[in-house]
C-alpha cells in the first residue's frame, strides 16, 4: 500500500514562491507516476502537473507552465512541486497523487492520494 503525505503549504504573497513536498511510503519509485492536483473553493479538482515513474517526462497544466516545476527523488520516494511567481488564482488545496499513469486521467481514476495541503496566495 502506498501512503502519501504532503507538506510545505502556507501563506505567500503574490509573486512569491513555495515548495511543496510529497513523501511516499512503499516503492513508489519503481512503479508509479506521481503528480499534483488542486482544488479551489467552488471549483472541481484539477490537474496541475505530473511526472513519470522514472522522471523522464513531465506534464503541466497551461495555467502553471513556466511557473511551476515538478521533480522527484526516487531514492527518497519524494516528489516536489516548486511554485514560483504565485498568483492569487493559485490559491487552493493541493494534493499529490500516485498511480501507474497520471497524465490525462481524471482525479477520481487515480489510486493513491495524500491528505492535501493548503496554499494561499495573497494580494
Amino acid at each position: 500500500q502506498v501512503q502519501l503525505v504532503e507538506s510545505g503549504g502556507g501563506l505567500v504573497q503574490a509573486g512569491g514562491s513555495l515548495r511543496l513536498s510529497c513523501a511516499g511510503s512503499g516503492r513508489t519509485a519503481s512503479v508509479y507516476a506521481m503528480g499534483w492536483f488542486r482544488q479551489a473553493p467552488g471549483k472541481e479538482r484539477e490537474f496541475v502537473t505530473s511526472i513519470t515513474w522514472d522522471g523522464g517526462r513531465t506534464y503541466y497544466a497551461d495555467s502553471v507552465k513556466g511557473r511551476f516545476t515538478i521533480a522527484r527523488d526516487n531514492a527518497k520516494n519524494t516528489v516536489y512541486l516548486q511554485m514560483n511567481s504565485l498568483k492569487p488564482e493559485d490559491t487552493a488545496v493541493y494534493w499529490c497523487t500516485a498511480d501507474l499513469t497520471v497524465y490525462g486521467r481524471k482525479w477520481y481514476e487515480l489510486a493513491y492520494w495524500g491528505q492535501g495541503t493548503q496554499v494561499t496566495v495573497s494580494s
